[in-house]
């Protein structure tokens, strides 16, 4: 259906409204700005950006559904006959061809790391964010493959899985964050993750294949 005027400038005003926030956090830290500093540079109320964000963690990590949902989708996207290990490390590797932002590989990545690890509220969100993209990944196996309530197997999986790719990215920002251009990271985490990823599957092996 095609977006109404009123939904796209609702839109428009939510995402002006983060754009601005983070450029504020990009040259103050997160911390050191108010919802009120926000909302005057976003010329809007502090009711406003409210209305558009519950909290100030929200301004800033203002992709957090999409993050939580792209697992899910990652699953649900496996191709007949392939296994759930298979279908992330053909989607990470994709990540890494293209430097997109779903797992935390694109430009400016570095930046953003910077921002959250200067604050501790920031560091207890993404924690949270981990969290909820684990349980909705596993959820979504436990339903799509019909386990038993009982069988752990689904949060096993999403665990080893969701935890590979973090501790991928985290390698590779730490190097952005020492001054490493991509051009010498990326052979590098390639290889890492190829490696990662055959241990799982030689660990997990067939386990979800459609």
């Amino acid at each position: 259906m095609e977006e109404g005027l009123r939904e796209r400038k609702k839109r428009e005003t939510r995402q002006r409204i983060a754009d601005i926030a983070m450029g504020l956090f990009m040259a103050r830290g997160f911390d050191d700005v108010t919802v009120a500093e926000v909302a005057r540079a976003a010329d809007v109320s502090v009711n406003t950006v409210f209305n558009y964000f519950s909290t100030k963690e929200d301004l800033f990590a203002d992709r957090q559904q999409l993050a939580v949902d792209l697992p899910q989708q990652v699953l649900r996207g496996r191709e007949p006959g392939e296994s759930v290990v298979r279908a992330f490390r053909r989607d990470y590797l994709d990540a890494i061809d293209t430097r997109d932002w779903r797992y935390g590989l694109n430009l400016g990545s570095d930046v953003f790391a910077r921002i959250v690890n200067a604050s501790q509220a920031l560091v207890a969100r993404l924690r949270e964010m981990h969290v909820e993209r684990e349980e909705g990944l596993a959820r979504l196996l436990a339903d799509e493959l019909d386990t038993d309530p009982d069988d752990l197997l689904p949060q096993a999986v999403a665990a080893h899985i969701l935890g590979t790719t973090r501790i991928l990215t985290g390698y590779a920002v730490a190097r952005m964050l020492a001054g490493d251009v991509w051009e010498e990271i990326e052979p590098d985490l390639r290889a890492q993750a190829e490696r990662a990823f055959d241990l799982l599957e030689s660990g997990l092996g067939d386990y979800g294949a459609r």
